[in-house]
């Protein structure tokens, strides 16, 4: 598990700070073929632009990766964040592919 206010802090908003959870956690987890779990607890704010630049890479580049990523302690916001960059990251990928 990984708590991700160790990265980013209460407010999850440094797109650097996501760029480096997805080099050193997710991306070797998910090419490990392993279940991420990315815990949120004490994050209390997130921007679009930090999950944009944790997720959308790996959705991207494999949407099957979904199975292997988990959420824990999401607020509302945050949830709904992760929901808006899947969603974007899924259809820009549909796009990709027509």
């Amino acid at each position: 598990m990984t708590k991700v206010k160790r990265y980013a802090g209460s407010f999850a908003g440094d797109k650097d700070a996501a760029a480096t959870l997805r080099e050193e956690v997710l991306k070797p987890g998910l090419a490990k073929h392993r279940v991420v779990l990315l815990d949120f607890d004490g994050v209390e704010l997130a921007t679009q632009s930090f999950m944009h630049a944790l997720l959308a890479q790996a959705v991207r580049e494999d949407p099957a990766s979904l199975e292997h990523i988990e959420f824990k302690n999401c607020n509302d916001d945050i949830q709904a964040l992760i929901e808006i960059v899947v969603d974007y990251a899924q259809e820009d990928f549909a796009v990709e592919e027509d």
